[in-house]
């Protein structure tokens, strides 16, 4: 019996090759790209990197040592330095001054804590400047290496103000200036009493109102805080009401009727134009009148007179 052997091949499953893909160029990077643009590159930037860090720690330890106030210190010991090398206050220029005693402004600008240049403090020199009256702006620079320089812009007088015996010089804003001697007052307005100062800008535009009589009136007195008064060359007094409008409106029917009546320099003593309807008129008399007399006259001869429309 013959015994029939199959064998049984299996096939076998050959897989493709694969392709080989060519390798893709590698792009750098912007910073590998900023790297390699260094001298030196990669060996520049960890030099770059470790300033960089260093430069921060020092930053961390100065605001430290500000701190704990070792930096001032530090500071003070470094400027003092600089000014023992020769940058230390030697020379002060003064420009701008007309009438202030320039001792008092070099008195100032010498007045530190210490002469070295970079320890003058500008700021509080100039605040101190600005302290003084004649004084309306200023600024302290240095010029290297030992000039302090100071540039000042002075007031103008525009009055004197007569309070309690005492004369000062004033500006247009009411600001004093000056002490005043009785026996050299300056060609300028006077005006007198508790504030009259600061109602400087007020009498400038009540006098706008009739320039005419600027030139013959010889002080404006501030009576209760609340109105004028002038005083003529002549002696007579105005008495005028309370109001900007009513005293500017006053003020200009007493200069038409000057102008039109002379009432000036004919021996009146005092006119009262606090009544817009009627001028009360009062004699000179044995009995002198009060600075500072704000009421209605009483006694002596005095009229009253109706006042015509003019203007």
């Amino acid at each position: 019996m013959t015994q029939t052997t199959r064998r049984v091949s299996q096939s076998r499953t050959v897989k493709p090759k694969r392709r080989v893909q060519p390798k893709r160029p590698v792009r750098a990077s912007v910073l590998d790209q900023a790297v390699a643009a260094l001298p030196g590159g990669a060996a520049t930037a960890r030099r770059i990197v470790g300033w960089s860090l260093t430069a921060g720690a020092a930053a961390i330890a100065l605001a430290l040592a500000n701190w704990f106030g070792l930096f001032g210190a530090i500071g003070v010991a470094a400027a003092e330095a600089v000014g023992a090398a020769g940058f230390r206050v030697e020379q002060i220029e003064v420009t701008g001054l007309k009438r202030m005693d320039a001792t008092s402004v070099y008195a100032v600008a010498l007045d530190q804590r210490s002469r070295a240049m970079p320890l003058v403090d500008l700021d509080a020199t100039r605040q101190k400047l600005l302290d003084y009256g004649w004084i309306a702006d200023a600024r302290v620079s240095r010029r290297l290496p030992d000039t302090l320089v100071v540039d000042v812009v002075e007031r103008d007088p525009a009055a004197v103000w007569q309070n309690k015996g005492r004369l000062m010089l004033i500006d247009s804003g009411g600001v004093l200036l000056d002490g005043v001697q009785p026996g050299r007052m300056p060609r300028l307005p006077l005006v007198i009493g508790e504030g009259a100062n600061a109602q400087e800008p007020a009498y400038r535009k009540l006098m706008a109102a009739a320039p005419a009589l600027k030139p013959v009136v010889k002080a404006a007195v501030w009576v209760g805080n609340r109105r004028w008064d002038l005083v003529f060359n002549t002696g007579e007094r105005l008495v005028l009401p309370e109001g900007e409008g009513d005293a500017a409106r006053a003020l200009v029917k007493f200069a038409q009727l000057d102008g039109t009546l002379g009432l000036l320099g004919k021996g009146y003593e005092r006119f009262d134009l606090r009544d817009p309807s009627k001028l009360v008129v009062r004699m000179k008399s044995a009995k002198p009148l009060d600075a500072e007399d704000s009421g209605e006259a009483t006694g002596g001869n005095t009229a009253a007179a109706m006042l015509p429309d003019v203007g």
